[in-house]
């Protein structure tokens, strides 16, 4: 199996250097080589294999940062090449831009070239000895296969390293419906469980956003391209990078309690770009981060042998009643309380998660 490990970086000024360069590098190896790919393929109609090393002799400077970095963007225009021929819903690979695109770049443990020395220091290829804050242990049975280094756009440097490990997972079996929950997406509180509890989400955009416009504010009246502009831009950067990581963490905890607490999960298979376009709630839909909750939940449950199961997102959860099963055709998504003819009379949302786990347990493995 694989996992990915992310810690902060420091390097020293000779080693930004380095690593901004072989952003450099690494977007300028990948636009040459699709510029090539395209005439050679407007000329023959037949596909280019083109390699870095053919452009080392016109550009030298290439030399200078790793090899490995630039073989893995060759790669990955080659993918993605491919992936444009092969499906039809695979767009043409697009050229890099050092403004829009991730600064980024990849590459591989080869004769033990990337290790941990200390607790504090890492060596990889070229930056050799480079600091580093290591919050977890890497187990001994881990072994490092690559690592990604990346930029921020407020200047921070990350290390996500990649390791390869062995190790049995016993699927758990579910005994009772006790073991069992149901989710149901909320705006509000974010979700609404069968066990008639809510996540009660801090909205953490929200209450940022007013200090946010300020400095948004400040920023467009600024001369782009000047000192203040990029200084600016840095603290708008800054607070985006501080929001995204409040509800990364909060999505974690919340999603290794549900983890901790029940063997099998079932929710919804929402699309929650459609519904943030569709139904006008773009700001709420994204800053809920509904997504990538239930990336957390499945990776996590797959560690553990536990169970995420999805329901079809048209079945009408939140219009059939609990209770009967009597489908209510005229709620509207203002009517917070359902009432039905059989006299039951419970909060929508509560409903909506009972009939979403009722429907899950039929999907599950017992």
């Amino acid at each position: 199996m694989n996992k990915a490990y992310k810690f902060r970086l420091y390097p020293n000024k000779q080693q930004e250097e380095l690593i901004n360069k072989t952003f450099g590098c690494v977007r300028f190896v990948y636009n040459r080589m699709l510029v090539d790919k395209i005439k050679h393929y407007e000329e023959t109609k037949q596909m280019l294999n083109n390699t870095p090393a053919q452009y080392k002799k016109e550009f030298e400077w290439l030399k200078e940062v790793d090899s490995l970095a630039l073989t893995n963007a060759q790669m990955n225009l080659q993918t993605s090449y491919n992936n444009f021929f092969r499906y039809t819903k695979v767009g043409f690979p697009k050229f890099k831009c050092k403004k829009k695109d991730k600064n980024s770049y990849t590459t591989n443990n080869v004769n033990n070239s990337i290790r941990i020395i200390d607790e504090s220091h890492i060596i990889l290829p070229k930056l050799k000895s480079t600091k580093i804050k290591i919050h977890r242990e890497i187990g001994v049975n881990e072994k490092i296969k690559s690592c990604n280094i990346s930029k921020t756009s407020s200047g921070k440097y990350y290390i996500s390293i990649l390791v390869e490990y062995d190790e049995e997972i016993i699927q758990k079996k579910v005994i009772n419906e006790s073991q069992v929950v149901g989710l149901d997406f909320s705006m509000h509180d974010f979700y609404y469980s069968s066990e008639d509890k809510k996540a009660n989400y801090p909205r953490y955009y929200r209450n940022t956003q007013e200090k946010l416009t300020k400095e948004q504010r400040r920023l467009s009246k600024k001369k782009r391209g000047s000192n203040n502009y990029y200084k600016q831009k840095v603290k708008v950067a800054k607070i985006h990078e501080k929001i995204a990581n409040q509800r990364k963490d909060w999505l974690h905890k919340e999603s290794r309690i549900l983890i901790n607490n029940f063997d099998a999960i079932i929710l919804e298979d929402l699309n929650m770009k459609n519904m943030s376009q569709c139904l006008h709630f773009g700001k709420s839909v994204h800053d809920n981060g509904w997504g990538m909750f239930t990336v957390f939940l499945q990776y996590k449950a797959n560690l553990e042998g536990k169970q995420v199961i999805k329901i079809n997102k048209w079945y009408p959860s939140s219009k059939t009643c609990s209770n009967c099963g009597n489908i209510k055709t005229d709620l509207k998504l203002s009517d917070r309380i359902y009432e039905c003819d059989c006299g039951l009379i419970i909060n929508r949302d509560y409903n909506a998660s009972i009939n979403i786990k009722r429907v899950g347990i039929t999907q599950l493995a017992w």
